[in-house]
């Protein structure tokens, strides 16, 4: 087939369109669907093979990475007001954005609350709750501590140690420095400090009075026992991850629970390590120029999987009289982009900005954010910031994308001529391309320049909905009037006449207003270009509107919006051109008969 057909452009065209929608099917529908019958299969073939006892040493209550303690909670779950009261005394912390306690007995930062973040978009929703106790459903928590050198007696605080605390409350420039003696000569010193917002410095110290070295080797955990029960979503990550020897390494749950060997383990200099939700992350971060060995591993228990991201330093040798100290930093709430940048800079941490999961396109959709960050900030709202870098984006563009309209009209314009060419020559195929080209060359029209502003559009609208799906400033961001969410779809839906008529839709039927906006600019915008010479093809490219339409209602308001505004403004541009080239805009379409009837009209009459 020859290239320079006109009918071998709109197939071009109409195929990428046709890939597109298969391609937002598989990955928004199928993908997710076909991942959580997986899921549930592993899930069951799990369960299945704990309670018939098959998973051998790994299946042992308490059973942790070598050289890091692990151990058991409850048999069984306790809710989260139980687990608090139970356990004696607890430390309590506050700031601007979190508060929550830790509880003296074991020491473990147990208990968070985000302050700045509610559930719902009702102001009287419950604030989120990130860290839990141990033996709660999902509890996350995060620990630091030692660990004895192979075949010692030493005794080392664990899960049942009780320490004592200088002060019953911690806050932002008043550290607690909590004490433990082991009764054998050993003085366990931690100092915790919280900053302005979710990072806490423990710094553990060793006073060693027995009169002999002792060796000790600090770590620090962070853990979550059972999986979340929301669906995991493929398009990013959620699980256990890190940067160790300057590698990202990422682990979902089903990879730790279906690998053979229940944990893996690195070694190397400066990094970090933790668990991650889409915009929660515990991070447990070591000293950054010290070698350490970091493991990801899952742990079964009575009550379910246990899964841990820990780290274990190099030994430290405590001579008789002397002492040692080790600092630490716990990382637990929102994964702001400015303030992971800020700790990565002010403590050195090794690619902390990683934490972030950007996607295929990371430096692009990177960019992306950071470009409707800086225009948010002055304008207020991220729904008008979007506006604006779609109107920069398309001045960007403006040279390519004009080169493409010009020729998409100039192609228009010469239709009546080929379409006369192709009637003369239609039983002489080669001569019939060899007039086109030629007209092609004599009117200066490149039928593959129509395809280019779909592909400017590609990479940008990806990248877009990765920023609208896993920043967390995008989360709860308001636009105007109904979208009060730029991250969730257009909750209104034309089926209930946008809220007109008193019943729920259901979801799968909610095709807001800017969808529809989007579908009409769209259906615009393809009247506006050449139509195809093939009927089939004609009938295809009708189709997509609607389809693209429907599967667009689901997708953020702020990715439709963009998309829409984007159509307006290409529809604008091309009109411009058309005026200029004195080309005829034909909007025209036939009415449904019943439409046409009641207009008093015939039922094939068009309008224009």
């Amino acid at each position: 087939m020859n290239s320079n057909r006109p009918d071998s452009r709109n197939y071009l065209v109409a195929l990428l369109l046709s890939a597109l929608v298969l391609l937002f099917w598989h990955f928004f529908f199928i993908a997710p669907m076909a991942e959580r019958q997986k899921l549930a299969a592993e899930r069951a073939a799990a369960e299945k093979a704990l309670g018939e006892g098959k998973d051998g040493a790994a299946t042992a209550a308490g059973t942790g990475m070598p050289g890091v303690p692990g151990s058991a909670g409850p048999a069984t779950a306790l809710t989260r007001d139980a687990a608090l009261a139970s356990g004696g005394a607890r430390l309590e912390f506050e700031n601007d954005a979190v508060d929550g306690s830790i509880r003296l007995t074991g020491a473990q930062i147990d208990n968070l609350r985000l302050r700045k973040y509610r559930e719902t978009l009702e102001p009287s929703s419950d604030e989120v709750i990130f860290l839990t106790p141990r033996g709660t459903a999902s509890a996350t928590f995060a620990e630091t501590g030692w660990v004895a050198a192979p075949g010692s007696q030493t005794r080392v605080p664990d899960a049942t140690s009780v320490w004592s605390s200088s002060d019953s409350r911690l806050s932002p420039g008043k550290p607690v420095t909590l004490t433990w003696d082991n009764g054998q000569g050993l003085v366990f010193i931690r100092r915790i400090a919280i900053d302005e917002n979710y990072m806490f410095t423990v710094t553990d110290g060793v006073q060693n009075n027995t009169g002999v070295p002792v060796t000790l080797f600090p770590y620090a955990i962070a853990t979550r026992e059972g999986e979340p029960k929301h669906t995991p979503q493929w398009t990013l990550h959620e699980g256990l991850f890190g940067v160790l020897a300057g590698l990202l390494e990422k682990y979902t749950y089903a990879d730790l629970r279906d690998a053979k060997v229940p944990e893996a383990k690195f070694e190397g200099t400066g990094g970090w390590l933790g668990i991650t939700d889409k915009y929660w992350m515990v991070t447990v971060v070591p000293p950054q120029n010290e070698k350490f060995t970091g493991r990801f591993s899952i742990a079964r228990e009575p009550r379910g999987e246990v899964f841990r991201a820990d780290y274990l330093l190099q030994a430290r040798n405590v001579a008789a009289g002397g002492t040692t100290s080790v600092t630490h930093h716990v990382f637990a709430g929102a994964k702001i982009v400015s303030l992971v940048e800020a700790y990565q800079q002010q403590l050195g941490i090794v690619r902390y900005e990683m934490t972030i999961d950007w996607g295929w396109f990371s430096f692009f959709t990177y960019w992306i954010f950071k470009a409707l960050d800086l225009i948010n900030h002055q304008v207020g709202n991220f729904g008008i910031a979007i506006i604006i870098l779609t109107i920069l984006v398309k001045i960007l563009f403006y040279p390519l994308a004009n080169a493409s309209y010009v020729s998409m009209t100039k192609l228009k314009k010469i239709q009546p001529e080929m379409k006369e060419l192709q009637d003369r020559y239609k039983d002489d195929k080669p001569k019939m391309q060899q007039e086109l080209i030629a007209l092609y060359r004599r009117e200066k029209v490149n039928p593959f320049m129509g395809c280019v502003p779909m592909l400017l559009q590609i990479p940008i609208f990806f990248s877009l909905y990765k920023v609208l799906f896993v920043t967390i400033e995008m989360r709860h961001a308001p636009f105007f009037g109904w979208i009060q969410d730029l991250a969730a779809g257009d909750p209104t839906s034309i089926f209930n006449l946008f809220g007109l008529l008193p019943f729920v839709v259901p979801q799968w039927l909610h095709i807001g207003v800017w969808p529809i906006l989007m579908g009409l600019t769209m259906w615009f915008q393809m009247k506006m270009s050449p139509p195809s010479p093939d009927p089939a093809q004609r009938q295809v490219m009708m189709f997509m509107p609607p389809v693209f339409t429907y599967l667009m209602a689901t997708f953020p308001a702020g990715l439709v919006i963009y998309w829409t505004v984007n159509n307006l403004l290409s529809i604008g541009q091309q009109y411009i051109i058309m005026r200029r080239l004195n080309v005829p805009l034909d909007i025209s379409f036939k009415l449904p008969g019943w439409i046409g009837r009641a207009l008093g009209r015939p039922p094939t009459s068009g309008t224009t």
